[in-house]
């Protein structure tokens, strides 16, 4: 949207178990066209920005240790998780089975959704293809056909055009280092809320299976 003006849906890519860590950069770059509000990073927080051309900048990212966090962040924004993966309960992404805002769950490269990520989706989409050349297609061009669709649905406002291209915003001040997702010490106390609520519910076991090692010093200073 442009002019401040406020979305009534919005859109998060998670990013999860792409084997491909460039991948990433052009995932971003898709995300920032079609208007995502946050690329979510669990696991790792490092991400190779390769194929992003600059648009990492106009991006927020947050980071969660596990998919349960990410699910419970997601959830108190009352998002739907869709997995895109062809699934026997599918539905084709142009019938646009959307109600409200959306995070897009993407699966590896190779293997697609695994069990875990399936679990936390509340419904899946696929692609039709119509060529029998490719079983599948790339991640980022997958992640570009559903965020678009979404956008259509959503009714985003299209960016204003500039001679054969979209205009670019300003570059923002940089919200992280260079390829890495920070966090800030709001955000540390929030995943240690959302930790203790889902150990409490019991979503998934938090015995470590669903976490990546601590990375950051936060995790030490902020032990709540």
């Amino acid at each position: 949207m442009e002019n401040g003006e406020k979305k009534k849906y919005e859109s998060y890519v998670v990013v999860h178990n792409i084997a491909k860590r460039h991948n990433v950069g052009t995932l971003a770059r898709s995300a920032t066209a079609f208007g995502v509000s946050e690329m979510i990073l669990v696991g790792r927080r490092d991400f190779n920005a390769f194929g992003s051309h600059g648009s990492t900048s106009h991006l927020s990212f947050r980071h969660f240790h596990s998919l349960s966090l990410a699910r419970s962040f997601l959830k108190e924004r009352d998002c739907d998780i869709c997995g895109v993966e062809i699934t026997v309960n599918a539905v084709a992404v142009n019938e646009h089975p959307f109600r409200k805002s959306t995070a897009f769950l993407l699966g590896n490269e190779g293997t697609g959704l695994s069990a875990k990520e399936c679990e936390i989706c509340d419904f899946f989409v696929y692609i039709p293809q119509f060529g029998g050349g490719t079983a599948s297609l790339n991640v980022t061009v997958a992640a570009s056909i559903i965020l678009h669709h979404f956008g259509v649905w959503a009714g985003f406002s299209e960016r204003t055009r500039e001679g054969n291209k979209f205009l670019v915003d300003e570059k923002p001040v940089n919200q992280m280092r260079r390829n890495y997702c920070t966090e800030t010490a709001a955000s540390v106390i929030e995943e240690r809320k959302l930790k203790r609520e889902n150990a409490s519910n019991g979503f998934f076991d938090e015995s470590g299976k669903d976490e990546a090692a601590p990375s950051n010093l936060l995790d030490t200073l902020f032990d709540l």
